[in-house]
């Protein structure tokens, strides 16, 4: 087995490319204009330049506010403005006593300065904005484009070549009618076999892509599958099939969940999802409130993870470009809180990723482990602390997802131990069973309907 070639694929040498002008174009972004917060002395200036033009133009005592006393005229409209940047528009009495003594026309020299600086203010806070909306681009650019570039040198990486086993695949295929176009053979970082098979069937035959499987694995010395939602079998026709190593475990799932006050509606939205390289996701966000508009936050949430994942976006990645995209796109903060488990099926691990999410707990043969989150969750601010772990699961644990609604319900100082409890008094082996004892418990605890939309999402794990 070896490297197809010393120099890089043509098509992955493009890409890097691409990434690279995305990295620049990211860094041109970075070094544009910054964020303002307070004014310069020239933009100062040109303030008390618009306010005496406005106010003292025809007044009787100009020249000697704006001749030999100018120093003392532009100190006071100075301490106007830092007065007003402090504390508003409420200047205290003692200025505007100054100011009366001071200037025959106080009130609308008082007036257009306020204006005047109100105005400014409103086009620094869009200045800023638009800073901000372009600084979040570029964190988005940066982003992919590493993300680009550390993709097409996996792939670079994991193309391989490897004749004596291309030959027997070919001549096991071919007396089974088979013609093949072309293969390509990949290998994971973990050493996992991905065949890429273009061909087809003789005329008027057809082969199972299961028995097709059968053929490579005999061929490789490895047990070989169809990835997930491939064709059932080759006809006539050319066509590419994938196939990989076989996984060494499955999970199976359930959920439980009621809305505040037994609403037909809850504010909390999840997702389960195959993803690429052996995994599969579990995703549960909880929107800001209750009812139909906070569902509507947090379904579009899940629903924009879910196609960065299944596309192979790294979690944190996905998260950090949702953030970035919630914190720039609106003037009202509306947050979502996002529990992210990411199961590997090859190795029988969970990578649990948070974003002011409740408490997940694995059970495990011998007790209940929790994985507790500390921080905020997406939409409010722009540099985002994501909480992650990484653990290794045995056949038969479980992982329990819950939204603050869970939580919530059980007194203050005791949720995780009550909620700890629950978990380990129940002997149930099924996820949708387990989901709803949960979610039974907690409501015979409180004895009440629901005071939050509630859900517990359960997902278990076995070794094939």
């Amino acid at each position: 087995m070896e490297k197809n070639s010393y120099m890089m694929n043509p098509y992955v040498e493009q890409m890097e490319k691409f990434g690279k002008s995305l990295e620049h174009l990211a860094d041109t972004f970075f070094r544009m204009e910054e964020r303002k917060g307070q004014f310069t002395s020239g933009e100062v200036e040109e303030m008390f330049s618009r306010v005496s033009g406005a106010v003292c133009k025809n007044c009787e005592n100009r020249s000697w506010c704006l001749g030999e006393n100018q120093v003392r005229t532009k100190q006071l409209v100075y301490e106007i403005l830092k007065t007003a940047d402090e504390y508003g528009a409420e200047l205290n009495m003692d200025l505007k006593k100054r100011l009366q003594r001071y200037c025959i026309l106080a009130p609308r020299f008082l007036r257009e300065t306020m204006e005047t600086f109100q105005n400014a203010k409103q086009a620094m806070f869009w200045n800023n904005r638009i800073v901000q909306s372009r600084e979040g681009c570029a964190v988005e650019l940066d982003t992919f484009a590493r993300l680009i570039r550390h993709a097409t040198r996996e792939l670079d990486a994991s193309i391989f070549s490897d004749e004596r086993l291309e030959k027997k695949i070919r001549a096991k295929l071919k007396s089974e009618n088979i013609r093949i176009l072309s293969m390509v053979f990949l290998m994971t970082p973990q050493g996992r076999y991905e065949i890429h098979l273009t061909g087809r069937a003789a005329k008027g035959e057809c082969i199972s892509t299961k028995e097709l499987a059968r053929i490579l694995s005999i061929c490789t010395g490895k047990i070989m599958e169809t990835a997930k939602d491939e064709r059932r079998s080759l006809g006539p026709e050319y066509a590419t099939i994938v196939f990989l190593e076989m996984q060494h475990y499955y999970t199976l799932q359930g959920v439980a969940r009621i809305g505040k006050g037994c609403a037909g509606i809850s504010g909390d939205s999840f997702s389960m999802m195959e993803l690429p390289a052996g995994k599969q996701g579990a995703v549960l966000s909880d929107g800001m409130g209750s009812g139909e508009e906070a569902y509507r936050e947090s379904a579009m949430v899940v629903d924009m993870l879910e196609e960065l994942l299944e596309a192979g976006f790294p979690a944190r990645t996905a998260l950090e470009m949702m953030n970035t995209a919630l914190v720039i796109g609106r003037e009202e903060i509306r947050f979502s809180t996002i529990d992210i488990s990411i199961f590997d099926l090859y190795e029988g691990t969970v990578d649990i990723l948070k974003a002011g999410a409740s408490t997940t707990f694995i059970r495990h043969q011998n007790g209940v482990e929790r994985i507790c989150s500390t921080n905020l969750p997406l939409g409010v601010v722009q540099d985002l602390e994501i909480q992650s772990v990484h653990k290794h699961l045995q056949n038969g644990d479980f992982v329990i997802m819950i939204t603050d609604g869970i939580m919530d319900a059980l007194p203050v100082g005791e949720q995780e131990f009550l909620l700890d409890t629950i978990i380990r008094g129940t002997s149930l082996n099924n996820p949708k069973e387990m989901a709803h004892h949960i979610l039974e418990q907690v409501l015979e605890w409180t004895g009440e309907d629901p005071m939050d939309d509630m859900t517990v999402l359960v997902i278990g794990i076995w070794r094939i």
